[in-house]
């Protein structure tokens, strides 16, 4: 881990709450307060900005015209609801539950459930079925925020669609595209499911990209999972902070993803699987490995690993009836979390309760895409990726095992390679740690590096083929999918329940926070640095589509002053003299057009007396 690593999503936080950068425009969406903005739709705007602008939404339905689908430049697979490309821009909705962004046809009801409601993207390449559709995709573009706001109902297709709120880097290319990002306060969700061909696949997603923050997120009813990092070459300098995952094959899946990454204070329910890491021949480059970059020390763990998950509530992770589709349909049910072929990844200080499975698993990932086995050893005709160096510490389990079935409990483990040796230490249950193989903690206590034998633990891992109906797994205990007696566990369903999202998620309690004076956001006080002439100038730009009628000016209970203004810019001088006090306080108006509509907004600048 690089020296500095672990200050990024401190800072990208921080960010989020400064002033727009000087000369930034504020770009308005819809209408605020009875406040008109000067555009109509979100793509609109982001088309207009320009790095560093702030793009403000007001509330309202903005759904996706037909018409206007787009896509990255030679990347029509990736179509999208807003196509963002502009680096440092901001997108923030004035409130999160109220501005939703929707993949639904026009003129119908807000993320409705009905299947002529649906917008299932433009026609495939070759006859190919509808591409679906994704909602905001940031494409290639540095340290975008998005804030704020719901996104809802963009599914899937023939494409590389079905993702809500998508940080892409260059999917697929194997590189690093994109570097920063910050995204809070944001809801991802799907209302409709027709089947596995069209269903929403992931919620907030990024990939191919390093460094970056999510921060109060909320994400369900994805066939793949709620939330994704992957493909971003063990470098991934990435936290995920107050998530909340339901109603997903995965609550959360992450391929590949190692280095510095943090999974903090979230909560993961109802979902088949509550969380996954793995390794994959897929999202290259593979294994997934939570070593820090360069022999570096976790500020965290103390150690050598710098994937941390931690302070999280994992419960309740038995849901066969959710949306499922490829490798993520295998995710075993009644599992709180899996950490599949992945290593040096540290577990600490969570709880796991009400799995009916296993709280926590710790197996090997067998993948059947073994062209070429990047990373993972070739047996058996499929690609291994075994687990090694794996800590599992100090987490309360409560109540999980309850299916029944042989060694279903609270902690299971299994590799099938000699490798650094994985360690379970200070873990606890109220009736009793749980583990298979029996005694895990006294067995494996330490992660000190030490090459120590495989304990394949074939009972086991037939369970969690059995769970997970995983024929690859199978293949690792002598091919047999389940056992021929005494393993029970719930299958899919016919039907996907699609659950609305809860009330009461929290909302920016300061959206205007951090945004320059405009319509929307007014009465900012602002401290002028240094001493002031006896008429200090004051340079006021508005963003596109404004244009100045007047501003006034007050200096404390003085009469106003209207000074002339026109155009775009407008410079204005105070005269100070006479004032005794030190510090001055002058209240500025500025008095705007906005397609004929008459406007203004206000601050306050405090000069200081030479």
């Amino acid at each position: 881990m690089r020296s500095r690593d672990w200050l990024f999503p401190l800072v990208m936080a921080f960010c989020a709450t400064l002033p727009a950068a000087a000369g930034a425009q504020v770009l308005r969406v819809g209408s605020f307060r009875g406040v008109p903005g000067q555009f109509a739709s979100i793509q609109a705007a982001v088309s207009a900005a320009r790095p560093g602008d702030v793009v403000l939404i007001g509330p309202g339905d903005y759904k996706t015209d037909p018409g206007a689908i787009t896509a990255p430049a030679g990347h029509p697979e990736f179509p999208a609801g807003v196509l963002i490309t502009t680096p440092g821009l901001r997108l923030r909705g004035m409130d999160r539950n109220a501005v939703v962004v929707d993949g639904t046809k026009p003129g119908t009801p807000r993320c409705s459930t009905a299947p002529s409601a649906q917008n299932f993207g433009p026609a495939g390449p070759g006859g190919a079925g509808p591409t679906g559709l994704n909602g905001i995709l940031v494409w290639k573009a540095d340290q975008v925020s998005v804030e704020n706001l719901t996104a809802c109902n963009f599914l899937g297709g023939s494409g590389e669609a079905g993702n809500e709120i998508w940080w892409n880097g260059g999917a697929g290319s194997g590189q690093i595209g994109g570097h920063g990002y910050y995204g809070a306060y944001l809801s991802a969700t799907s209302t409709f499911y027709q089947d596995e061909s069209s269903a929403a696949q992931y919620g907030i997603f990024s990939s191919n990209w390093t460094g970056g923050t999510w921060d109060q997120v909320y994400a369900s009813n994805f066939n793949d999972s709620g939330f994704y990092i992957g493909a971003c070459q063990q470098i991934c300098d990435q936290t995920m902070n107050h998530a909340w995952s339901q109603y997903n094959a995965l609550g959360y899946s992450g391929t590949n993803s190692g280095g510095y990454l943090v999974i903090q204070n979230s909560q993961f329910d109802h979902n088949e699987d509550g969380f996954d890491t793995n390794s994959q021949n897929a999202d290259f480059p593979p294994p997934q490995d939570g070593a820090c970059p360069n022999n570096g020390i976790s500020p965290i763990t103390h150690t050598h690993s710098c994937w941390v998950f931690r302070n999280n509530y994992v419960h309740d992770s038995n849901n066969p009836n959710v949306p499922a589709a490829g490798s993520a349909a295998a995710g075993p049910v009644g599992t709180g979390m899996s950490v599949s072929g992945a290593r040096d990844d540290t577990v600490m200080n969570n709880t796991f309760a009400n799995n009916g499975a296993w709280g926590l698993i710790v197996v090997p990932y067998p993948d059947s895409n073994t062209q070429p086995c990047t990373g993972g050893t070739q047996a058996q005709g499929l690609c291994v990726y075994d687990e090694y160096g794996d800590a599992v510490l100090n987490n309360r389990f409560i109540h999980n095992g309850f299916f029944g079935n042989s060694t279903n409990g609270d902690i299971g483990f299994a590799n099938t390679e000699p490798g650094p040796t994985s360690c379970f230490q200070g873990n606890s249950d109220p009736a009793g740690l749980t583990t298979s193989p029996a005694g895990l903690e006294s067995s494996y206590p330490a992660c000190t590096g030490q090459t120590v034998a495989p304990n394949p633990n074939p009972l086991f891992v037939q369970q969690v083929a059995c769970d997970s109906e995983s024929i690859q797994l199978a293949v690792l205990t002598g091919g047999q999918t389940c056992p021929p007696v005494g393993a029970s566990y719930p299958r899919h369903g016919a039907g996907q329940p699609m659950p609305g999202l809860p009330s009461g998620l929290p909302s920016m309690a300061r959206p205007c926070s951090g945004v320059s004076t405009d319509p929307w956001c007014s009465g900012q006080v602002f401290r002028v640095r240094g001493c002031a002439s006896a008429r200090p100038r004051t340079v006021m730009k508005l963003a596109v589509l404004e244009s100045f009628r007047s501003v006034t000016t007050r200096i404390g209970r003085r009469r106003a002053v209207t000074h002339r203004a026109r155009g775009r810019q407008a410079v204005v001088r105070v005269n100070l003299r006479g004032y005794r006090h030190r510090l001055v306080r002058v209240r500025y108006t500025e008095n705007i057009r906005v397609h004929g509509h008459r406007e203004h907004a206000v601050f306050t600048r405090i000069f200081q007396r030479c």
